[in-house]
């Protein structure tokens, strides 16, 4: 039965999953690999090796551990309840329909800031590879943006198939290019080793945050999967090993092959590629970019629109949205406005000339109050004492850790559930005057 709620009461029922579902062990791994191992590859290992040096190893295994019991805590939640709402619907089960529709809004509305950052890394990455003007890189940018919205108006039969190539290319490419780099590898970039001390470190976490971030992004497809309960903690298992290993594989590649001095480029994949490989190794690493990026936002937009159909579905966004979100649909409606959501946001980007970094703490700030108020409802609806309810409880402490790193940048997700209470509040006051 799905859930549907027309008041503000709370819902007790989740959606079941749909009977012979279509995505299997593989392409669900594939999926869980590319929305969480994603687009962080390009970036981040040189962002974190400037803000901590060679201790952002430590940095990147730090992260892995706490993400451990995050991951499997989604997984037992979504293999229980598997809903297009994800997250919103556990929310709802547990808290009210407040709260779900704060965390909706925080995903739908907040989470969706890291579009530009992939138009971004897409057109920056072609753009240096390739020798064009920067003027390339916003058309290029839109492309990035586009291009998945039209493979995922297809629906997941498509789109999935093209997500387990997307996800097979990114590990290869990551397992190249630290092939390529340990040979050049210098024991005397790993000192000093904390240069600048543990502050540095906890920058690299909160930047890491991005990189381990996406576990509840498959969330709202779990009603697609064949056998939900073992599917999904398999899926979740494998996509955890192969996403650390490799970020700790690379991070270590470069910091120890460039070192803390050159790694503020924007480019810095294409960096550590030139170094072990110069001549054709940047395109090719600018090519596999380019896959990276359509891969993850391959990921997630099934996930924006699965949410913006519940979401209508539930009464928090016009009905007009909700067609779509019974398991096995595509919800057009809904993904046609995070189509037009993303370009906007990609505009207004591009167009003030804004920072990559606020647009990317703003996407963590939203996804950390979205996994917080997910563990809290976890906690409710998973038999205490079990494995899931243990890490529940982990995660609540980590995330609260999490909140604190984000600063000021949780005005956009306070903004957004102070929206939540107004519709709230609109609705009990329509609700007396018709009684």
């Amino acid at each position: 039965m799905r859930v549907v709620t027309t008041t503000d009461q709370p819902a007790t029922t989740a959606a079941a999953p749909a009977p012979g579902g279509r995505i299997g062990l593989a392409t669900a791994s594939a999926l869980y690999v590319a929305a969480v191992l994603g687009t962080g590859v390009l970036v981040l290992p040189g962002l974190a090796a400037d803000a901590a040096g060679p201790a952002s190893v430590v940095a990147v295994a730090i992260v892995l551990l706490l993400s451990i019991p995050l991951a499997g805590t989604f997984a037992a939640l979504a293999a229980r309840y598997p809903d297009a709402g994800g997250v919103a619907t556990f929310v709802r089960l547990a808290l009210g329909p407040t709260a779900a529709r704060a965390t909706g809004y925080w995903f739908f509305f907040g989470v969706n800031f890291g579009v530009p950052v992939l138009a971004a890394l897409g057109g920056g990455y072609l753009v240096a590879a390739l020798g064009l003007d920067q003027g390339w890189v916003a058309p290029i940018g839109f492309g990035f943006v586009i291009l998945p919205i039209i493979l995922n108006f297809f629906g997941l039969r498509v789109s999935g198939r093209v997500q387990l190539v997307f996800s097979a290319l990114l590990v290869v490419v990551v397992v190249a290019v630290v092939a390529l780099a340990v040979p050049a590898v210098r024991v005397a970039h790993f000192t000093p080793f904390l240069p600048h001390g543990w502050a540095g470190v906890g920058l690299a976490i909160s930047l890491f945050v991005w990189a381990f971030a996406g576990w509840e992004a498959v969330t709202h497809i779990a009603g697609e999967f064949r056998n939900p309960r073992r599917t999904i903690p398999l899926a979740t298992a494998i996509a955890v090993a192969v996403v650390g290993i490799a970020y700790l594989a690379l991070q270590f590649a470069t910091v120890g092959v460039l070192g803390t001095g050159r790694t503020a480029s924007a480019v810095p994949l294409i960096d550590l590629v030139s170094a072990t490989l110069p001549g054709g190794g940047p395109i090719v690493v600018a090519i596999i970019a380019a896959v990276v990026i359509i891969g993850v936002s391959n990921a997630y937009l099934p996930a924006f629109a699965n949410l913006g159909a519940s979401l209508g579905r539930d009464g928090d966004l016009p009905s007009w949205f909700g067609r779509g979100a019974e398991a096995g649909a595509v919800p057009r409606r809904a993904l046609g406005w995070i189509a037009v959501q993303s370009l906007v946001y990609t505009t207004v980007f591009f167009v003030f000339h804004l920072d990559l970094q606020t647009f990317i703490l703003i996407h963590i700030s939203s996804m950390v109050a979205v996994y917080a108020l997910g563990m809290l409802a976890a906690v409710k609806l998973l038999r205490v004492g079990s494995a899931g309810w243990v890490m529940a409880l982990l995660s609540i402490v980590l995330m609260a850790g999490l909140l604190l790193l984000t600063g000021w940048h949780l005005l956009i997700p306070a903004a957004l559930a102070l929206v939540a209470i107004a519709v709230t509040v609109v609705r009990r006051i329509r609700a007396r005057t018709r009684a």
